[in-house]
């Protein structure tokens, strides 16, 4: 009996370990994510009710399934057949980037091969926003516009459709965080130039805006 109950034990922390987090997995560098659980949350209509920005945010980190699923919902591609992406952009252009600012680094998701590539070993974690807790939120989007994927349009056109394509992507992290239980803010209070060099970007690509995803600050009972 006890030998069974010290097996089961062994199993289960060997299980734990086979669930890593970012930080854990960076260690290698890039990061491939595992398949999106597209079965598992909350309704529609139930993660409608419950959006919300919160602004508290717990350190813990973000466990690899849920990375992988927050950026699949985010941007991934939901049709292999075609590339295309579950959330769309004028005359499919597909020409936001989402960098991931994480204690362990500055990562790129890579869409096609549903991976975060290691472009920056550093924490930039307060460059990404004015606002105090930016610097202890376990994970930060950085909504990048690539302005050189429009074939037509003047700037202005291209700054308009490339604010409506992040308000999508944005919204899609708001549902999933509804219903998953995870904390979110967008934010427009960012230095963009300063975090523009900081993370080598070219002239032709713009910050559009940031948001912050964690766990909900634990609150002490009283």
């Amino acid at each position: 009996m006890i030998k069974n109950i010290v097996a089961l034990g062994f199993l289960a922390s060997f299980v734990f370990l086979l669930q890593p987090s970012l930080s854990s997995a960076q260690q290698t560098g890039d990061i491939t994510l595992l398949k999106p659980q597209t079965e598992s949350g909350k309704l529609l209509m139930q993660a409608l009710l419950l959006r919300q920005s919160s602004r508290e945010f717990s350190p813990e980190k973000l466990p690899l399934q849920v990375l992988s699923n927050l950026f699949w919902a985010a941007n991934g591609v939901n049709r292999p057949d075609s590339g295309k992406h579950t959330a769309p952009t004028a005359s499919n252009v597909q020409n936001i980037d989402i960098y991931a600012a994480a204690p362990e680094g500055l990562y790129f998701y890579d869409p096609a091969g549903h991976m975060l590539k290691l472009i920056l070993k550093e924490d930039v974690r307060q460059d990404t926003g004015k606002q105090d807790f930016v610097k202890e939120v376990p994970l930060n989007l950085i909504y990048v516009a690539d302005l050189s994927k429009f074939k037509r349009g003047t700037d202005e056109d291209k700054l308009f459709y490339s604010a409506a394509h992040v308000g999508f992507i944005s919204q899609n992290v708001y549902l999933y965080c509804a219903s998953e239980g995870l904390a979110t803010v967008v934010r427009g209070m960012v230095d963009k130039e300063a975090l523009a060099k900081r993370m080598n970007l070219r002239p032709d690509q713009r910050i559009i805006l940031a948001q912050s995803v964690g766990y909900p600050k634990k609150t002490e009972p009283k």
